[in-house]
């Protein structure tokens, strides 16, 4: 009997075993899952300052240069689109209208260098260029918890787990032209 009992106890052991890991790496699976959403919500509040810092700029540069009318309506209608943009692609859309649109307001500032000596200008320029370099740091944080998150469902054997649990990839937060995947220049100064 001390043989059945000792094969008992050491099937017992390795059905506990393999449950304590498959509770493990679920976990983990989801813990990777949540910092995944958490940078999101990073970048999301990066965003929505940089939203609501481009009123301010646009109402300044209108008081200087009325006649661009159609510049402003450009970022005013890129920015609603990027306040309203819902998921990652979309979002990465809208914000690269955004950019496009915003480089149209720095053309039309620097042919007013009146504009370009106003320090409310300067501070709102400044603003805007330190947002830009956070969205810039927010998106390389999202998109390495995107890896490893991607990567740990993706492996044998934890992908048994996430098909099992319906874990799905995430997408990359990535601007679709290359040449925008570079901070736009927004210095305003001399």
């Amino acid at each position: 009997m001390s043989g059945v009992l000792i094969a008992v106890v050491v099937l017992v052991v390795l059905v506990v075993a393999v449950a304590i890991w498959w509770i493990a790496t679920r976990n983990g699976i989801i813990a990777s899952r949540n910092r995944v959403d958490e940078s999101w919500s990073g970048i999301d509040v990066q965003l929505k300052r940089r939203h609501d810092l481009v009123p301010n700029l646009v109402e300044t540069v209108k008081g200087y240069a009325t006649h661009e009318s159609k510049v402003f309506e450009n970022v005013t209608k890129a920015r609603s689109e990027a306040m309203s943009s819902q998921g990652v692609e979309q979002t990465a859309k809208a914000e690269g209208q955004l950019d496009r649109a915003m480089a149209e307001l720095k053309a039309v500032a620097e042919n007013y260098p009146d504009l370009k000596a106003t320090e409310n200008f300067q501070q709102l320029s400044a603003n805007l260029t330190q947002l830009e370099d956070e969205i810039q740091a927010s998106r390389r944080i999202y998109n390495s918890n995107v890896q490893s998150y991607n990567t740990t469902i993706q492996q044998f054997p934890t992908s048994v787990i996430a098909n099992q649990g319906g874990f799905g990839d995430r997408e990359f937060f990535e601007l679709d032209d290359v040449s925008e995947r570079q901070a736009p220049s927004v210095s305003f100064g001399s």
